[in-house]
C-alpha cells in the first residue's frame, strides 16, 4: 500500500503518467486520476483493481479503499480500467524483477520485486540494506526515458521518505 500511495504522489508530479490512451489513439490527461493494482486470480488469470479518483483520498481513505478494491477484484468484480498506471508485483513468489508490459488505457506498469537484502557502499564500508526493484515500463507516445526516469526516481523518494500521512488530511498535494 505504501509504494501505491508513492506512486500515487509521483503521478501528481510527472503529468504525463496522469494521462490515458484511448483506443482510438487520443492522448487525454486528467488532474484527478485512478491508480490500478494489479491483482492475481485463480487459474493464472489477472484483474485490476482500480482506486478512483487516488490523488483526492487521504492517507486512511486510500487504505480503505485499496483494501476494499483489491478483496472485491479477487470476487469478480470488474472496473472499467482508467488507470493511467498500474503497479504489479510478484514479490509474494520471491520474484525480485520483472518485465511488465503496458495494456492500453495505461501508460505505465510499476514492477515491485520482492524485498531483499543487498550491501550499500557507505563511506569506507558497506552495510546491509533491505531493498527492493523497481521496473517501470512506459508507452513512449506518453513519454521518453528521461521523464520516465525523473517519475521513476520521484516514486524512489517518495517511497524513502514515506511516514504515515496525518489522518486529518482530506487530499495531499507534494
Amino acid at each position: 500500500m505504501m509504494i501505491a500511495w508513492s506512486v500515487v504522489r509521483a503521478m501528481e508530479k510527472h503529468a504525463p503518467f496522469r494521462r490515458l490512451i484511448l483506443e482510438d489513439d487520443q492522448i487525454v490527461q486528467n488532474d484527478d486520476f485512478d491508480l490500478g493494482i494489479a491483482v492475481t486470480l485463480e487459474g493464472d488469470r489477472l484483474a485490476t483493481a482500480v482506486i478512483t479518483n487516488a490523488n483526492k483520498k487521504s492517507w486512511p481513505e486510500f487504505v480503505k479503499v485499496y483494501n476494499q478494491t483489491v478483496v472485491a477484484t479477487r470476487g469478480g468484480r470488474v472496473d472499467a480500467m482508467n488507470a493511467p498506471v498500474v503497479v504489479t508485483s510478484l514479490g509474494a513468489f520471491g520474484v525480485k524483477a520483472g518485465a511488465p508490459i503496458v495494456v492500453p488505457p495505461s501508460v505505465g506498469t510499476l514492477f515491485v520485486g520482492t524485498a531483499h537484502r543487498e550491501l550499500i557502499p557507505n563511506k569506507n564500508e558497506n552495510e546491509s540494506a533491505e531493498v527492493i526493484t523497481l521496473s517501470l515500463t512506459f508507452d513512449h507516445r506518453v513519454v521518453n526515458g528521461a521523464g520516465a526516469a525523473a517519475f521513476a526516481n520521484e516514486i524512489k523518494k517518495q517511497i524513502e521518505a514515506f511516514k504515515i500521512p496525518n489522518s486529518k488530511m482530506s487530499s495531499v498535494s507534494h
